[in-house]
């Protein structure tokens, strides 16, 4: 059976991933309060920030949760397939 390739993730991927998120996201959070508008539209503004974000985490979420379901099922497939293929005997020769 062949082995996935494991993908190796660093420390550092991590918190470059989390300061540039952190970073995005303090910037527009910034922008739209220094805006010159009623506070009803930054609020409006901010509320759709918030919303956006959550999506994102959800869409990820969901993204991770089907890679990592194809996955199972492709091992689970070869798994079938690699156990038929040793259980085949084409020339009908049984081992004593």
């Amino acid at each position: 059976m062949t082995t996935p390739i494991q993908r190796p993730v660093t420390t550092a991927f991590y918190v470059q991933a989390a300061l540039s998120f952190g970073l995005a996201l303090g910037s527009v959070a910034i922008g739209i309060a220094w805006l010159p508008m009623d506070a009803w539209q930054r609020g409006f503004l901010a509320l759709g920030l918030v919303f956006l974000v959550s999506s994102t985490f959800t869409l990820a979420k969901c993204v991770r949760d089907r890679q990592e379901s194809q996955e199972v099922t492709h091992r689970v497939d070869q798994a079938r397939i690699d156990k038929i293929i040793s259980e085949h005997d084409p020339f009908g020769m049984k081992n004593p």
